[in-house]
């Protein structure tokens, strides 16, 4: 039984991690691969999870365990009508229906159901187990379930998505979701067969129904009130610091992919560590766990702080390791504080119920609430503020402990109020929403004029210095030594009027290279940027082609569209750690050759530096037998930055032009797979 048991609750917390990453990859080729897609299938994923235990604990309260058996195996096989994990087409994006909306209708009607009801069979085995086997703790079977979750999460990235494609991928879950279905029949059935042990509580005894004894009651019911609150609090703490690290080290400390991996590793880990040995959870473990946190955070604002001869900041390594640190043992101060006040089993149930909820209103005020209220993210240091308060909550009577947490208060205000006057210092407009944090800065560039830059964390989009003689120069990545400029050079021998295509916005640095009569098409998804870009840059003005402007994701703009006719097609998204994908495969090629002139070109622009690009593109290339070619700018000064772009082209001859050919070299195809919309895999090209 104990066997079968753990079989279960494994399998199913085994699925409902890795159902996340798999139908969050489906879904990001709908939203221009925005990072948000995965803070919002968070979010959803947190609902369904309070879906499923407040259902949990509906029926451990309520019915009998052979009620319960019947009623879950009805709703396992409706699950089976949800499958296989594939999200209907119609939940594409469109100018009437938010991207936040979108993502969460397509995951409430693809994996809603089936998640819900893994959800709710978690706390349920729990409480059949302690009905059934007296004396043991269930609670080591939640030390369970978040061990099978944190291997999941290893295991996609590093296993199956290597070898399988989305759809493949959907199946194979598919028939895991059948083989645990089948568990939770043979749980059931066992479960329903124990002993009777307990009685609830002021509850009428129901045949298979189980009690406990009166000493194992919640408290009073203004007491029991208290009691969920705080473990609702201290679950949407650990919550919100999940997604705060994770949106600070992806944006503001290195744009790696996958990196959101290491913190969601951390934050199960610390379930594990709570819930398997609670030996471990004193006051004064949990007091040095939230103190250290509150103190590493000080220690890294205070480094910034000081007067340092160069611009020089700790290793990314260093910082990466430093910050699941943070996490880490914030996130054992709360969770080992929730293990620490783990009730009676027969009442475990509500404990995961608050739990559930507390983690749900964690990650939506983080995850939805924020970037639509907010303009600028201080997620991170709302985060240490808030355990600086629980912290304090937590001191008890201990002089000792008021002490430490005093000196951890002024640290942690101070650092708080000096990282908010940094980043107000240069700033001259902050914007937030489903597509990111944007900021842009102004700084006198001497005798260049003004100057003022686009970013995204440690992302920049773009440069403009206002002095009039250099004000329409193109700057950074599109600098007239870099690929694109080089090939538009090229293109505009011939005096005839051209169509270039832009995939990206940015702060409209290439409408410079635009001619009279040129016609120069910009493809952006997030509105924010185009506000920006009109508002604070005056290259989109300056211009003297005309300007076209096509809001939303440019893969689904471009499949929509009539064929366009383009002379340049650039591709400019690949400078983050949400890369997005769904523009580097063999249909998105497809769609872009359908609007390309016989002789056109595409210009990939590939600078990253987490991820080999340039095997993937040029694998792309044969398979359509293009003629690829790298051009680098390796120049790094005020109007340069150091970049890549790819060229692709069936006129072979147009790599013949001085322009090009004299900086124009080969690639290597890569070992790996041509991406496609089914399948791609980003650890083969991590460098």
């Amino acid at each position: 039984m104990s066997a079968v048991f753990g079989a279960v609750v494994f399998c199913g917390a085994f699925l409902l991690f890795l159902a996340e990453p798999i139908i969050a990859k489906e879904l990001l080729p709908w939203f221009g691969g925005a990072a948000n897609v995965w803070a919002t299938c968070l979010v959803f994923f947190q609902i369904a999870l309070l879906l499923g235990y407040g259902l949990a604990d509906a029926l451990a309260q309520r019915l009998t365990v052979r009620a319960q058996q019947l009623l879950l195996a009805l709703a396992a096989a409706a699950g089976v009508l949800c499958l296989p994990l594939v999200p209907a087409a119609h939940w594409k994006p469109s100018g009437a229906l938010a991207p936040v909306l979108g993502v969460l209708g397509a995951l409430t009607t693809t994996v809603g159901l089936p998640y819900a009801l893994m959800a709710t069979t978690s706390p349920l085995i729990q409480s059949w187990y302690a009905r059934s086997l007296p004396g043991r703790s269930p609670y080591r079977l939640f030390a369970l379930s978040n061990l099978a979750s944190m291997l999941a999460l290893l295991c996609y990235p590093a296993l199956l998505e290597p070898r399988l494609g989305t759809q493949l991928q959907a199946r194979v879950w598919s028939v895991g979701y059948g083989l645990w279905a089948l568990l939770l029949l043979l749980s059931a059935q066992l479960a329903a067969r124990a002993p009777i042990t307990a009685r609830a509580p002021g509850a009428t005894q129901a045949p298979g129904a189980a009690t406990l004894p009166a000493a194992q009651q919640l408290p009073a019911p203004a007491s029991r009130a208290a009691q969920l609150g705080r473990w609702a609090a201290f679950a949407a703490l650990g919550s919100f610091l999940l997604i705060a690290v994770t949106n600070h080290l992806t944006r503001d400390v290195a744009a790696i992919p996958l990196l959101w991996v290491l913190p969601l590793a951390v934050y199960l880990l610390t379930f594990i560590v709570s819930f398997q040995e609670p030996r471990w959870l004193g006051p004064w473990t949990l007091t040095g766990c939230a103190l250290l946190a509150l103190g590493i955070y000080g220690g890294l604002t205070l480094y910034t702080a000081l007067p340092h001869q160069d611009d020089v900041s700790l290793p990314v390594a260093l910082q990466i390791l430093l910050e699941c640190v943070l996490l880490g043992t914030a996130c054992f101060f709360c969770h080992g504080t929730l293990a620490r006040s783990r009730p009676a089993p027969r009442y475990l149930t509500r404990f995961y119920l608050a739990i559930s909820a507390g983690g749900a209103l964690g990650s939506l005020v983080i995850g939805i609430a924020a970037p639509a209220l907010l303009h600028v993210d201080f997620d991170l240091q709302f985060g240490m503020l808030a355990l600086l308060i629980a912290l304090l909550c937590c001191a008890g009577r201990s002089r000792m402990r008021w002490l430490l947490a005093a000196g951890a208060a002024v640290l942690t205000v101070w650092a708080v109020r000096f990282e908010v006057r940094q980043f107000y210092d240069e700033t001259v407009l902050a914007r937030r929403n489903f597509y990111g944090a944007l900021r842009v800065q102004q700084w006198d560039a001497g005798h260049q004029g003004l100057a003022r830059s686009l970013s995204n964390g440690v992302i920049l989009h773009g440069t403009q210095y206002f002095a009039p003689a250099v004000r329409r120069v193109p700057t950074e990545y599109y600098a007239a030594c870099s690929g694109i400029g080089r090939a538009l050079a090229a293109l505009q021998k011939d005096p005839a009027p051209h169509r270039i295509g832009v995939i990206g916005l940015g702060v409209g640095t290439l409408a410079a290279y635009g001619r009279r009569g040129d016609v120069i098409r910009f493809y952006e998804i997030n509105p924010a940027v185009l506000e920006i870009a009109h508002r604070q840059f005056s290259y989109l003005a300056d211009s003297a082609a005309r300007i076209e402007l096509a809001m939303g994701d440019a893969r689904l703009s471009l499949e929509r569209e009539p064929a366009q006719g383009f002379d340049v097609l650039v591709v400019d998204a690949f400078s983050s750690d949400a890369i997005p994908v769904h523009l580097l495969t063999r249909e998105a090629l497809e769609v872009y050759l359908r609007h390309m002139k016989p002789a056109g070109v595409i210009a990939f622009h590939t600078s990253n530096r987490y991820v080999d690009l340039l095997p993937v593109v040029e694998r792309l290339a044969e398979t359509h037998t293009l003629t690829a070619r790298l051009i680098e700018c390796d120049r790094d000064d005020q109007l340069n930055t150091p970049s890549s772009w790819v060229l692709l082209s069936r006129n072979a001859g147009f790599f013949a032009a001085p322009e090009i050919k004299p900086v124009a070299t080969p690639i290597r195809a890569g070992p790996g797979r041509v991406w496609s919309d089914d399948f791609s895999d980003l650890i083969d090209y991590l460098q």
